[in-house]
Order: structure tokens, then sequence, then C-alpha cells
């Protein structure tokens, strides 16, 4: 089988539990928070969780190839702000560190938000807005590369999330990941995640035929598929273009479910983690069942 779907699982009680939950959905994938994503700090994994991570982990045969943990939401490695950017920094190390101890490969991450405010009715608003995104690019590309550093004894890969482009968050254009590939030292720890539903709100379509190829041929002409590590599969309840973070489950949203039959067709998508984070999670088995349908039909 060559495609590897799950979702994003809990890990209360302990990341141990994860991958038993991913099993319990019939998942051949699946993503999680090694810590609590709303918290700064956290205590250090035990050795005991961290055993029982991998022991639960072979029990799953899920491989560590196809695991997609994700970082604190509170982590922003392009903030203006020094404190806080510090702050980011030294948490988003210790999510490395953490994937590491559990022998996965992979830590997914939102690039992070410029904070700047101006208003539209400023003639030079434009300008201000690309000042903002390409010194907070910047500051991204400098903060990935002191945490390849920080963590030089690691081969845990560095993966960029595409967001939708809501309010001042960076990483809604294929260009702005294209900036950080490039700007990163060491090419080996550097990947993309691309989540369906922030590619569609951001204003690439996938809905028909043409547009998907359309749509993928510019993500590999300004990226490259090589660099792709991992998708989120989700449905969007807001409108192409619309820069509006808003997941809905397959087949209920803007895009509809011919799109990913597409997807699940398509060799391109084959042995990466393909992740739901649909709404509704009581529907994520059915959701996991019927893209194995459309990867074997």
């Amino acid at each position: 089988m060559a495609k590897f779907i799950g979702a994003h699982v809990s890990a209360s009680g302990g990341v141990e539990n994860a991958p038993l939950n991913a099993s319990k959905i019939g998942a051949g994938a699946f993503a999680l928070f090694t810590k609590n994503q709303r918290q700064w700090k956290a205590k250090p994994l035990s050795s005991k969780s961290i055993d029982k991570f991998k022991s639960n982990l072979e029990e799953s045969k899920i491989s560590p190839n196809h695991i997609l943990p994700h970082d604190s939401y509170l982590i922003n490695l392009g903030s203006p702000d020094k404190e806080k950017l510090l702050k980011s920094r030294e948490a988003f190390i210790d999510e490395l560190k953490r994937c590491q101890e559990l022998g996965l490969k992979m830590l997914n991450f939102h690039p992070g938000s410029h904070l700047q405010k101006f208003s539209k009715r400023d003639s030079n608003y434009e300008k201000l807005i690309e000042e903002a995104e390409k010194k907070a690019l910047d500051t991204i590309a400098e903060s990935i590369n002191l945490a390849i550093e920080a963590t030089k004894d690691s081969d845990v890969v560095l993966v960029i999330e595409n967001t939708a482009g809501q309010g001042s968050n960076l990483g809604y254009k294929f260009e702005h990941l294209a900036y950080l590939i490039q700007k990163t030292e060491n090419k080996d720890r550097i990947g993309v995640c691309i989540d369906t539903c922030h590619m569609f709100a951001a204003g690439y379509d996938i809905r028909t035929k043409e547009a998907y190829k359309k749509s993928w041929e510019e993500f590999d002409r300004v990226i490259g598929f090589k660099y792709l590590k991992g998708m989120h599969i989700n449905d969007s309840k807001a409108k192409l273009g619309s820069r509006v973070d808003r997941h809905h489950n397959l087949g209920y949203g803007e895009i509809g479910i011919e799109f990913f039959k597409m997807l699940m067709r398509d060799k391109r998508f084959d042995n990466i983690p393909l992740i739901l984070e649909t709404i509704d999670d009581s529907l994520w088995e059915e959701e996991i069942k019927m893209l194995y349908s459309f990867a074997n039909s």
C-alpha cells in the first residue's frame, strides 16, 4: 500500500497513548502533540513514557516515517518581540529534542506571524505588508537555522506548514515556503506540509482536474515535490481565496469530494503521512476508510 492515511490523534494521558488511539480508527499514519500545545513548558518525557510509546508504536505497525508531530500553537518563530522570539526559539528546540527522544523523524510547525497592523487606507499599504512579511520571513529563517544548529546530533526534519494567510500569518504563498527553504543552510533537515484547506483558502484552486493540475504544477515549480514530507487532509468551510482558516469534514465543504479522489490516486503523494484534521473526529474512522477506498479504486 502506497498511501498512509491517519488523523491528528489525542495524546491525553501520555504520548504513549497516541499510537493506540491511531490504531483504533484504522490509521496507517498519525499526528500528535508531544506536550500540551497551549503551554510553553512541559515536564521532560519520562523514560517509561518513551519506552511505552515505542512499544505501542511497534504494536500499531505504524512507521515513524508516517508520524507528523506538531509543535505548540504558542510558538512564533517570526515574532517582532525579542522576549517572545527567544521563548519561541527555546520551546521549538525543546520540541525537536522531544521528537528525537521518541524516535520520530519530523516536526511540523507553522512558520509564524509578523503581528504588524496596517490600515488599507494607507496609501502604501501593500508595501508595508510586503516589508513586514520579508522581515518576519528572515527572522523565521534565522530561527530555523538556530534550531538546526542546536540539534546537530539529530536528523529530525523541520516541516513548515502552509497557512490560509489569516491575520498576519505567513506561509500562505508557496513563495514564502520556498524562501524559507532557500535560506535554510542544511537542506536535509527542511521540508513542507501542505494543508489542503489552507491551500484552498489561500487562493490555490484544486476542485477540478484543470485547477488541480495547475496548482500542483505551481507547487512543483516554486517549491518542488522533493520537499513535500506530509499533508493535512481537510475540506474548507471558507471559500476559495478567503484567507479564512476553517476546516470541514471531507465532502462537506467548499473543496468537495472529487479533489480527495484525485489526491488519493496521485502517486506523487505516496509514502508520506496524510493526516486528517477535520472538525468531527467521530467521522475519522469512516473518512480513513473512504480515502483508502479511493486510493485502491
